[in-house]
């Protein structure tokens, strides 16, 4: 069974900055640091728990210098 693929999240954040005053532009920058401290951690986060499973799954590297004859 073929898995459907993913439709890919709207990430369009335009807005008319030319109604907007300069308190409410520099509250949309705030808005906007805010967001993106909030995509980087999560990044962050899958990063880690990718990491945390190819760990888990890695093969342990052979062995060397374990006392045999070579």
């Amino acid at each position: 069974m073929e898995e459907e693929p993913r439709p890919k999240p709207s990430t369009s954040v335009r807005r008319d900055l030319r109604s907007l005053s300069v308190a409410d532009l520099e509250a949309y920058i705030a808005e906007l640091k805010a967001e993106i401290a909030r995509v980087e951690a999560e990044i962050a986060r899958q990063r880690d728990v990718r990491s945390a499973a190819e760990a888990l799954f890695r093969r342990p590297p052979a062995a060397t210098g374990s006392g045999e004859p070579g």
